[in-house]
């Protein structure tokens, strides 16, 4: 361990706040943030608009990792309402465990709050359960005609397993039939990624949906109907989760002041724009301040998030050709976030959605939020609904570009297409751009990321960790984990930098069943 070492942190997000916070508890004393945004918190900040807040992306605050769970719970304690139980289980590494609230006072601001998890997709008009649920309910919507062939289709599917998995298409139709996949997969897949599920590879179904499939959903509903799953609380799909009070940027926001207090520093509105390597080794990092002023800083150590084809391209032809090439080429997906303010009679009927995935054809809109239900105090005025609706893109589409008055016309307009509400216009609204929200699991760049892997790794003193420093579709929990796990490596000087790309590789996401 050399506390004395200069840390640079590019990125506040999630991963960067973590590893700062660890280094620093661990008795680092120079460690400092770069961050080019206004706020910290990464797509994990929240955006305030007119009292009203929006969740980017949407983040539920729950984890396998007790590591995680309790480092949350040591910024922002939870607070259990009267009546209110909360009962989070997950499989940690020897046991399960039951998250226990804390008393804090009513009026505290700095705390987690319990919610209840519901996310439904929206077909045709009708509302299915997400993950799908093989209930009379749902059953029911379908038809017996539909469910019959689907039926069918999954069988054959089984028969005729498709191998080597290797697209996405590939990965849906072996685990649901291409028949469910065609109706609830494909269409809303390729509306994230704006490629046909044949160009994506598997490793993004392998990665977020790998235990979720109609066997699985089978077994369930059988073992539920003999009484079979009492007492066995499977992690993978929550019922409830913590939420900070007012979004998850509060958590960030939170963590921030904690760092800057222990001596850490975190530089708004300044970006890296170079990295110099000798040797294998950082020496320094050029930045660039809100001011356009420029300077060069030494490091000891560098811990970046930034997105990697942004890395190497800071880097001056550092590495050879065929890396820098593949970085050049990688792809992001972007998304748009258009908060509209509604009149609770404005609404169809009551939602009680987290958020809501959209199926319906011939709209842009991919996903629906409804901050109300994530915290009611993500809402200003009561008897309004706030709602959050996503649209992906590439920053280089039409819809990217368009000017907000256009984007928010054509979301008051698709809201009102696929009847969720009767008013032709919103109360108030906003557009909030998310750039490179999402690395692409896809192109010839991604199938030659390796490369660009075993290069940057090869630097002794440069860690890529989070979701676009690693090119990996993290959730939060992960990040940090990644955000540890360098940290650990730093303070005890044993570097092995796999460990950190098998974060979130063989674990289940938690919200498949």
């Amino acid at each position: 361990m050399k506390l004395n070492e200069k840390v640079v942190v590019v990125g506040a997000g999630p991963a960067g706040l973590t590893l700062a916070y660890e280094l620093l508890k661990a008795g680092y004393k120079d460690v400092t943030v770069y961050e080019a945004d206004t706020q910290v918190g990464g797509i994990s900040k929240t955006v305030e608009h007119n009292g009203n807040r929006i969740d980017i992306g949407g983040h539920r605050f729950f984890s396998k990792s007790e590591w995680v769970m309790s480092w949350w719970e040591d910024f922002l304690p939870i607070k259990v309402e009267k009546n209110q139980t909360l009962s989070l289980q997950y499989q940690g590494k020897t046991a399960t465990r039951n998250v226990v609230s804390v008393n804090v006072p009513t009026s505290a601001d700095d705390i987690m709050l319990v919610r209840s998890r519901l996310s439904r997709i929206y077909y045709n008009k009708r509302f299915f359960d997400y993950p799908l649920k093989l209930t009379p309910e749902n059953l029911s919507k379908l038809g017996l005609q539909k469910t019959f062939l689907f039926g069918l289709s999954y069988v054959w599917a089984r028969v005729k397993k498709i191998t080597p998995e290797i697209t996405l298409e590939d990965f849906f139709i072996n685990r649901f039939g291409r028949k469910l996949y065609l109706q609830f997969f494909k269409e809303y897949t390729e509306k994230v990624w704006g490629v046909p599920c044949s160009e994506i590879s598997a490793d993004w179904g392998a990665q977020r949906v790998k235990s979720l499939s109609i066997l699985s959903a089978v077994m369930h509903a059988c073992k539920s109907a003999l009484g079979l799953n009492k007492g066995k609380v499977q992690t993978s799909l929550i019922e409830q989760f913590i939420y900070p009070k007012f979004g998850p940027g509060q958590m960030w926001e939170v963590v921030a002041r904690r760092i800057e207090e222990m001596g850490g520093r975190i530089i708004m509105e300044t970006t890296v724009k170079g990295i110099k390597i000798e040797n294998n080794r950082v020496v320094s990092v050029d930045v660039i301040d809100k001011k356009q002023e420029e300077k060069t800083v030494s490091c000891d150590v560098l811990a970046s998030t930034m997105p990697v084809k942004e890395l190497v391209a800071a880097t001056n032809n550092y590495w050879p050709k065929d890396v820098i090439q593949v970085a050049r080429e990688l792809q992001y997906r972007d998304f748009i976030t258009v908060g509209l303010l509604y009149k609770e009679s404005d609404l169809v009927a009551q939602l009680n959605d987290n958020w809501i995935y959209i199926q319906e054809p011939g709209v842009n809109v991919g996903r629906v939020q409804i901050f109300n239900n994530w915290s009611p105090y993500m809402v200003a005025k009561p008897g309004t609904v706030w709602l959050g609706l996503e649209f992906f893109c590439k920053d280089t589409d039409a819809l990217w570009h368009l000017n907000d008055h256009d984007m928010i016309d054509l979301a008051t307009s698709e809201m009102k297409k696929i009847k969720l509400v009767t008013a032709d216009k919103a109360i108030d609204s906003v557009v909030v751009h998310v750039p490179k929200a999402y690395p692409g699991y896809f192109g010839k760049s991604y199938e030659a990321f390796d490369t660009v892997r075993t290069a940057v790794d090869e630097v002794d003193n440069l860690f890529l960790i989070g979701r676009n420093g690693m090119h990996r579709y993290n959730n939060q929990d992960h990040s940090m984990l990644t955000a540890k796990e360098a940290a650990d490596q730093i303070v005890s000087g044993q570097i092995d930098k796999s460990k950190i790309w098998q974060i979130n590789v063989g674990d289940d996401y938690h919200e498949q069943k």
